[in-house]
């Protein structure tokens, strides 16, 4: 990856040398991450390039490596969904049981087990800010959550259809009335199904040929071809008992080897920190890349607002234990966190960065103030085991000289 004289684009190369030797003391060495890849850059073009550790014992990790990035998927399905607004497709306060009437007449968990009627009906805004009311089986929060472990919500996307999963969903009940609250969850597997209904086309298709192929994001997809499976390295989970353990192999035993029976638009994708970066390239862009324009400029300005309601952060409305937020200071958009105040979030910064993670500790973000943005490449689950995103955020902020 060609990298620009730091110093022409107001960074200090010594100053940016210290996130390399930071990641290897902290991390690498002493094998708390398997493996370090980032990616900093302004304009778009990059000032900072370094990949470091193995992708597997022995084999160190190529510069082009394909990365699981979980929940890095979502602002990608939410930029579909956009795409699709902006074509008089939908709206943000079209009811979801419209495109997917599974989900009609979905009740709210009561005390007792019984459901409730709920107070209003969930909207495609609800998807994309998780105001929705669904959960994640892992949370380990509600019965809700219970509830989805016991029909084995993760089981069915690696044995169902995603029309199945969202089927299932429409059977149990919601944490709380859409609106009512914050909770990460499965919103945006079912914002998947949408974009799918809406377009007329099978989801990963829509994403292929919209998204990553206008934009040359040749290396992203839900699965690794074969032919690039040597580009996969293994994945890490700093299990709660046993420390940390192999969750999912380098190269051809690795489950996104064959294609998925479910394509999650919440966290199904592989891709490389370049692909990734032409994303964000085009998110800083205001829409476009290269030529191409995949949003109006006012879209994407609507998307990197904060739409929590009455300007709420995260502390205030956020009923999630689990999610890839920093909660104080911040709020939420359309498929994005939003740094609403760096001084409540304690962090260098800009307000109006947008950002997101995913579980094995991806994380980017982008600051359109200063026109910088950075996308950190691991394979480490779950992502809260350090606070490795605070610390890098730091490291790049305190190497911008101008």
């Amino acid at each position: 990856m060609h990298v620009s004289d730091p110093r022409t684009l107001g960074f200090d190369p010594e100053r940016l040398a210290r996130i390399d030797a930071f990641l290897a003391r902290a991390y690498v060495a002493p094998r708390r991450l398997p493996h370090a890849q980032i990616l900093i850059a302004r304009d778009g073009e990059p000032v900072h390039f370094s990949t470091q550790g193995e992708a597997r014992q022995g084999e160190p990790l190529r510069d082009d490596a394909i990365f699981r990035i979980a929940s890095m998927t979502k602002p990608v399905t939410s930029v579909a969904y956009m795409m699709l607004l902006e074509q008089g497709l939908t709206a943000l306060d079209q009811p979801v049981e419209e495109v997917v009437p599974e989900l009609k007449e979905l009740g709210v968990y009561a005390d007792g087990g019984a459901a409730k009627p709920a107070a209003r009906a969930m909207t495609m805004l609800d998807l994309l800010r998780h105001t929705s009311g669904f959960t994640y089986d892992f949370q380990y929060r509600t019965p809700v959550d219970a509830a989805y472990r016991a029909e084995r919500l993760e089981a069915l996307k690696a044995k169902r259809p995603l029309e199945d999963f969202v089927g299932t969903l429409g059977r149990l009940p919601l944490e709380f009335s859409p609106g009512d609250a914050w909770n990460y969850s499965v919103s945006t597997d079912v914002l998947g199904l949408v974009v799918q209904r809406l377009s007329g086309e099978p989801f990963e298709d829509y994403l292929a040929r919209h998204i990553f192929a206008p934009l040359g994001m040749a290396d992203t997809g839900f699965h690794v071809p074969a032919d690039k499976l040597h580009r996969l390295p293994e994945a890490w989970w700093m299990h709660p008992e046993q420390g940390i353990i192999v969750y999912d192999l380098a190269g051809e035993g690795s489950d996104w080897a064959k294609p998925p029976m479910l394509v999650s638009g919440g966290g199904g994708l592989a891709s490389t920190t370049a692909d990734y970066h032409r994303f964000c390239r085009m998110l800083l862009g205001g829409g476009a890349l290269d030529g191409t324009r995949l949003l109006g400029r006012k879209t994407l300005d609507l998307m990197t607002r904060n739409h929590l309601p009455g300007g709420a952060d995260l502390t205030q409305f956020s009923r999630s234990m689990f999610s890839e937020a920093i909660y104080s200071g911040q709020g939420f958009g359309l498929g994005f966190g939003v740094n609403l105040d760096p001084v409540r979030a304690m962090l260098p910064g800009s307000a109006g960065e947008f950002y997101w993670g995913g579980i094995f500790s991806t994380y980017f973000f982008i600051d359109p103030v200063e026109r910088v943005s950075m996308i950190f490449m691991t394979q480490l689950m779950p992502s809260s085991t350090y606070t490795v995103r605070r610390q890098l955020k730091a490291m790049v902020y305190a190497a911008l000289t101008g």
